[in-house]
């Protein structure tokens, strides 16, 4: 396919001639993709969703810059050349509407409507806007199912009502109000508004609309359908057109999108907002959380070049003890008794992986078994941990004020933890110089802390905290350094995701001393590879080494040595 100039068109009664000019160049490979046959035998609805396919893939090949308005119109035009016009739309609209009047002002004949001028804000019902019946069925943010069609539709509607909405509340009362109370009145006001400017929709799609608007008022606007989902984990926004979860352990692209920039900065602005931070051109970059406890990243422009980019980790409604952990496959129950016990006996306990491995996790699982009478102090960057027990302390740390004042970092908080009289100390992530003080609260008696770091094994992990230790401005010797983490850890957890989604605790290693200016340490458990099932689930076996662990004298001290010679 030879190149062809790029042709971007504008909106408006621009766009005629480029859809004229659209159609010229992607029918013809339209009509190669799909016959007669096919048309004959695929819904309209499926044929559009074969037809945007081809014309997304193929468009920039034979130079055509198309919007997503644009690239729906020519959709629409192309299922419409292929399959001919939609048949007359069953739908009826929730209320009868009046009689409209003729061409001459009058009404029809026995109350029947003529047939519906297009409003002056160019947004009518469905079967007005694209002619296409789509049937693919999706759940709107209420939870109801509504069909692909039926959604865009209701972002038509919200775009012309909103404007008109705000006009006529109070936007400061409005946020005041209950949810409940403020989604009734703002369905009558929608109700109103509606009849006003000749929009037809139906009950579901209207309930959708008043979703949506009041999602956008007191919530995180198009976010909200995604949080509700139990079945995702993950939710990643590039820019206002492309957001994608992860639901599985996989990554899937939606079809949800924000309006434009503007309304992407918005929601942004309102997450961090509601713990007290700012995200703007002089701080671009913010850690925060949702009031859900779900951990937030934002990063906006200029250091995203395609828009404001929010990454959230949602937190599981139903907390994921040792024991799920042992159902979800990701340890033996040999390693969660392993486990309990080193928890139990104080050892203190280094959790190493990638990012989305699920490190916060499993902290969260080894932390409920700490004893209930013990102090536990944590410290966490954005607070996300959710500790059972009932003497909890949690700190945060503060960026700094317009003027550059008043930052508190993880650092600050350690050196103060050290004089709150804390059994434990749980350090959310070790990824600086604050590395120093926790391995000296470690070794000055605040036995059973835990802490995670970013890192591919064990030995990268203490190799990591031996880098942290340096890029703080010490000049230890390596020796003192390398004596300095042996003294201070004593387990190890490698934790990983593999490539069917799963998360699987990979290593459990127990650091045994130094050895020249070599850490040595010893493999207690080992995540074996085996296969994989038909269903593309790996299959995989988690051995004993068989070593006899070094702190089982620290486990008999806690009675527990027999219970630790049974899992090894």
């Amino acid at each position: 396919m030879s190149e062809q100039p790029v042709l971007k068109f504008p909106d408006g009664e621009g766009w005629k001639d480029g859809l004229a000019v659209s159609l010229e160049r992607l029918r013809p490979i339209i009509e190669t993709h799909i016959d007669k046959q096919m048309v004959a035998k695929l819904s309209r609805g499926a044929l559009a969703q074969q037809i945007r396919m081809i014309v997304s893939k193929n468009a920039p090949g034979v130079g055509l810059d198309l919007n997503l308005l644009q690239e729906r119109d020519l959709v629409t035009t192309l299922v419409t050349a292929l399959a001919g016009p939609a048949p007359e739309a069953q739908r009826q609209p929730v209320q009868a509407p009046p009689p409209r009047p003729n061409g001459n002002g009058a009404a029809q004949p026995n109350g029947t409507p003529a047939a519906a001028p297009t409003p002056a804000n160019g947004v009518t019902s469905l079967e007005q806007t694209s002619g296409v019946n789509v049937v693919e069925e999706n759940l709107d943010d209420s939870g109801l199912q509504i069909s692909a069609a039926s959604m865009t539709s209701v972002r038509e509607a919200a775009d012309a009502i909103r404007p008109l909405m705000m006009e006529r509340i109070d936007a400061a009362a409005a946020a005041s109000l209950p949810r409940d109370e403020l989604m009734s009145q703002i369905s009558g006001l929608v109700g109103e508004l509606l009849l006003e400017n000749k929009i037809r929709l139906n009950q579901i799609e209207q309930r959708s609309l008043v979703t949506n608007l009041v999602n956008d008022m007191m919530g995180l606007g198009p976010l909200e359908p995604l949080l509700g989902d139990v079945d995702i984990t993950e939710v990643m926004v590039n820019g206002p057109s492309q957001i994608y979860v992860e639901r599985g352990g996989k990554l899937e692209l939606t079809d949800v999108t924000f309006r434009d920039h503007s309304h992407l900065m918005n929601i942004c602005t309102r997450i961090v907002s509601w713990i007290g931070r700012r995200v703007d051109e002089s701080s671009p970059m913010c850690d925060a959380r949702l009031k859900d406890g779900s951990r937030v990243n934002i990063i906006i422009p200029p250091l995203a070049l395609d828009g404001a980019s929010i990454s959230i980790r949602k937190f599981a409604e139903k907390k994921i003890t040792l024991e799920k952990m042992v159902d979800f496959g990701s340890m033996s129950p040999q390693m969660m008794k392993l486990l309990q016990i080193a928890s139990r006996c104080k050892l203190n306990i280094l959790i190493s992986g990638g990012t989305g491995s699920g490190k916060t996790t499993l902290l969260n699982a080894l932390s409920r078994m700490i004893d209930g009478g013990e102090r536990v102090v944590t410290i966490e960057d954005a607070a996300e941990l959710q500790l059972q027990q009932p003497h909890v302390v949690r700190l945060e740390t503060r960026p700094a004020n317009l003027e550059g004042q008043g930052e508190v970092n993880i650092r600050d908080l350690v050196k103060n933890s050290l004089r709150m009289r804390p059994d434990r100390i749980i350090l959310g992530e070790c990824r600086g110089s604050e590395a120093i003080d926790m391995l000296q609260a470690m070794n000055t008696g605040h036995e059973g802390s835990m802490s995670t770091v970013h890192a591919n094994n064990p030995r990268e992990a203490l190799t990591r905290l031996e880098n942290m230790i340096s890029m703080a401005g010490f000049n230890l010797p390596a020796k003192a350094m390398r004596m300095q983490v042996a003294s201070a850890i004593d387990l190890i957890c490698q934790v990983s995701r593999m490539r069917d989604g799963g998360r699987r605790i990979t290593h459990i290693a127990e650091v045994v001393g130094v050895e020249g200016d070599i850490i040595t340490m010893q493999e207690l458990y080992l995540y074996k590879y085996k296969g994989e099932d038909a269903g593309g689930k790996l299959v995989g076996s988690y051995d004993s080494t068989g070593l006899r662990p070094k702190f089982m004298e620290k486990a008999s001290y806690f009675g527990l040595d027999k219970a630790l010679l049974e899992v090894m």
